[in-house]
């Protein structure tokens, strides 16, 4: 699944097209396409996961969900569930979800939880974790309430950098510790859009889809379903600490706010 930054990274693929009318719209998509033609494009958004088309009179999300792709004047072999046509170009996309947002996006979003937009609030952050003391520390970074835009890559990757159990609970971590999970997930983020623009972002990953820990040399725990949020997790079981009795927590049912 495409995280925030690979979002941000998709936002400004498209700029050009911000001010363009659209000429066609089609695909399989179960929306009014009609309702899209002859309508100009007002800008592109990105918030968390989500992609923002604004127009004149409604907005388009896209969600790339699991295994959603895009194509920017060319198509792939299949059918697009969204296809865009202007003057001098396309935009393609595929295997995701589409639905339409009506009012302001203003309105429609809590621009304070994406972790990579300028209105980015990490003290708000930090008093929707203080409210919510038996949130695993897996779960916290993959609930788009709180971190919109992280994913599993940038769980694992905060975690590991910041020597915290990802079974830790939230209510039993260090007021510097708390502070330091919510500081490292915005500076993560920008670290992998970085990383992830110039091509070299499996080079610096630390501990997701590794083996073994860096740091004291022995095998990395890999968990296929970790969590409440059933997600794959790599940790060290000797320098990441685990902070809190979560035996029964991390055994419970799925919760139903992780991957938004």
């Amino acid at each position: 699944m495409p995280e925030g930054p690979s979002i941000v990274i998709l936002r400004e693929e498209v700029a050009a097209f911000a001010g363009r009318t659209i000429e066609r719209a089609e695909g399989s998509a179960k929306v009014d396409k009609a309702r899209l033609v002859g309508q100009v494009v007002r800008g592109f958004h990105s918030w968390g996961k989500h992609f923002l088309i604004e127009l004149e009179d409604v907005s388009v999300r896209i969600h790339l969900l699991l295994f959603g792709s895009y194509r920017i004047n060319e198509r792939k072999d299949a059918t697009a569930r969204l296809s865009l046509g202007f003057a001098n170009g396309e935009l393609n996309f595929y295997a995701c979800s589409v639905q339409y947002i009506e009012g302001p996006l203003a309105e429609a979003y809590d621009w304070t939880a994406d972790v990579m937009g300028d209105a980015w609030h990490p003290r708000t952050t930090l008093k929707r974790l203080r409210e919510r003391p038996r949130l695993l520390a897996c779960d916290a970074l993959l609930d788009q309430t709180l971190f919109a835009g992280s994913g599993n890559i940038i769980k694992n990757e905060v975690l590991y950098r910041i020597r915290v159990h990802p079974l830790s609970l939230i209510g039993d971590l260090p007021a510097p510790k708390l502070r330091e999970l919510v500081r490292e997930a915005r500076t993560y983020s920008f670290e992998f859009l970085e990383w992830k623009r110039a091509g070299v972002l499996k080079a610096h990953w630390l501990a997701h889809g590794k083996t073994t820990c860096v740091r004291c040399r022995i095998p990395l725990v890999k968990v296929k379903e970790l969590g409440r949020s059933r997600r794959r997790a790599f940790f060290c079981e000797r320098c990441q600490k685990r902070y809190g009795d979560t035996t029964q927590i991390a055994t419970d049912n799925p919760s139903e706010v992780d991957e938004a």
